[in-house]
């Protein structure tokens, strides 16, 4: 068990369903599963801000803000990069910025995904947890400077 042991709730069970998967083909079944979950993506969101750099696939990420948390919406024009953006919005929904700023992105580890993950979607899946960390940021600034 790596440095997770303060995941958040909704995370750490996550990193325990697919260490449930011992098999790589159920982890790819498992997040397949959740790009099922994934909700529908406004096509208006579809847009150059919230597009994902450094991702072969189309990744798209928005966020906001609602009484301090954050919540996500995302999508990819690839299922399991889908599966990779639903598992991130299922694990950091209802978090406040700050916690999401400290998660580190070595659970992937323990979910064994990264072994089966080819390098381009590791890196990928890095580029989208980076990208959901700086909007849950801008999320904050924004929130602050119109309280202000």
């Amino acid at each position: 068990m790596s440095a997770n042991t303060t995941l958040p709730a909704a995370l750490a069970k996550i990193v325990k369903r697919f260490q449930q998967r011992t098999d790589p083909k159920q982890r790819y079944e498992q997040l397949l599963w959740y790009a099922k979950r994934v909700p529908e993506f406004p096509e208006g969101d579809k847009l150059p801000e919230n597009k994902v750099s450094g991702c072969v696939s189309q990744v798209y990420i928005t966020a906001e803000l609602t009484e301090g948390k954050v919540f996500y919406q995302g999508d990819s024009d690839a299922q399991l990069v889908k599966g990779l953006v639903g598992l991130l919005i299922e694990g950091l929904n209802g978090l406040t910025p700050g916690e999401i700023v400290n998660i580190t992105p070595d659970f992937i580890q323990d979910t064994g995904l990264n072994v089966s993950l080819t390098p381009s979607r590791a890196n990928g899946f890095y580029n989208i947890f980076q990208m959901m960390k700086n909007k849950a940021v801008a999320c904050e600034l924004k929130d602050r400077s119109e309280t202000n």
